[in-house]
């Protein structure tokens, strides 16, 4: 068997990659690179250009011969790469007719645990969100900000002791919503300084959130490691780093009590099993990233169906709407806040034919927030 095409298919707010084979077999992956869709595609054709006519059983070696062919790194040719890699796992498990997760180790679960994306302008509409997703079934629920996500164009201005007591506050009233059924995983998306972060994770401990999703920047792993020693509760990090390499650097700094790669930026399917076997040896859990496509959840899926330290999975709003549901055609199905592991050969999705054309690209606008003072916040 040989590759004998690669399409990339800019849909909607996604990237999905095709690879193409002489025996009539078609995989599927999508890249993570998010704001930089555009220039992932763009790798992928570069990689095309040493793809066309390879064997596509050979992920390992083919993932090896990419990676390091060049000394360039990021999230757009990573996302990229992990997009061929999940499309050549997709062939490979089809080629022989069984999942993705039955070629690598088999299954650890019948079933995958669930957190469900919770949004809201107001505060009122947040806690309605978990009240919401608790009467659905969820048993826990994420993307959760203690902080609005306010319009970019506003200025933002607040005293400390406003802004720390007003987030420690909003948890509370979270929790209260809930009481003790649901597990609360608090998104900080990167807003906070080290100290702040040290203080709001003191403020909060006594509603026992699930995770503290990446309180600071991820760019100096020494000062995720400050928070995490000044703390309580379990930091979660890893969305925005690519490599095993990374990853080993803050699950020895002890920066880390969750980790979250993304399936679609991280490697693939191949590098982010290696990913978490590593998180294994600290004794650290996997809560795969998730905020794309349902192509993007059913590759998350095959690997928590196999690795033994599985946490929790992110799942994104809309899945069984349009566009999402126009989009792919989907072999999952969601029980009572679990992910049914699915026996679907491959990844177990594949595009809408009139996908393309039907939900057309749209591309990111760059809108960073400013302070009030002008400078860049995160948010």
């Amino acid at each position: 068997m040989k590759i004998t095409d690669i399409k990339t298919l800019l849909i909607d707010r996604y990237l999905f990659v095709q690879v193409y084979t002489d025996a009539g077999i078609t995989g599927l992956g999508e890249s993570g690179a998010w704001g930089y869709l555009e220039a992932s595609a763009g790798a992928v054709e570069t990689f095309k250009r040493y793809l066309i006519g390879q064997d596509p059983l050979r992920m390992e070696h083919h993932w090896q011969y990419l990676y390091r062919w060049s000394a360039f790194r990021g999230a757009a040719i990573m996302g990229a790469l992990s997009a061929i890699d999940i499309a050549l796992w997709d062939i490979m498990g089809k080629h022989f007719g069984v999942p993705c997760y039955q070629l690598m180790g088999g299954k650890t679960r019948d079933k995958a645990r669930v957190y469900y994306h919770v949004f809201g302008e107001t505060k009122e509409e947040l806690i309605q969100g978990c009240i919401d997703a608790k009467a659905k079934g969820f048993t826990a629920v994420g993307h959760l900000t203690p902080f609005l996500d306010e319009d970019p164009s506003l200025p933002f201005f607040k005293t400390h002791v406003d802004k720390m007591e007003d987030a420690i506050d909003t948890v509370r009233r979270y929790r209260e919503a809930v009481g003790k059924e649901v597990d609360l995983c608090v998104e900080i998306h990167r807003r906070l300084t080290p100290a702040e972060a040290i203080v709001l994770a003191r403020g909060i401990e006594q509603y026992h959130p699930f995770f503290y999703e990446d309180p600071i920047l991820p760019d100096h792993f020494d000062s995720m490691a400050l928070v995490a020693q000044h703390i309580n509760i379990p930091i979660a990090t890893g969305e925005r780093i690519h490599t095993i390499y990374e990853f080993e650097m803050l699950l020895k700094r002890g920066a880390v009590q969750y980790i979250r790669p993304d399936v679609c930026l991280a490697g693939g399917l191949t590098h982010c099993k290696k990913i978490a076997a590593v998180a294994e040896a600290h004794n650290v859990g996997v809560v795969p990233h998730n905020p794309l496509s349902p192509v993007s959840t059913a590759a998350c899926i095959q690997l928590a169906a196999c690795i033994p330290n599985f946490a929790l999975q992110e799942y994104p709003l809309g899945e069984n709407e349009p566009p999402k549901s126009e989009i792919v055609k989907s072999a999952l199905k969601c029980e009572n806040g679990f992910i049914i592991i699915p026996d679907a050969p491959g990844i177990g999705v594949e595009l809408a034919e009139d996908a393309q054309e039907k939900w057309p690209y749209k591309p990111r606008t760059v809108k960073t927030r400013l302070h009030l003072d002008g400078s860049v916040i995160d948010q």
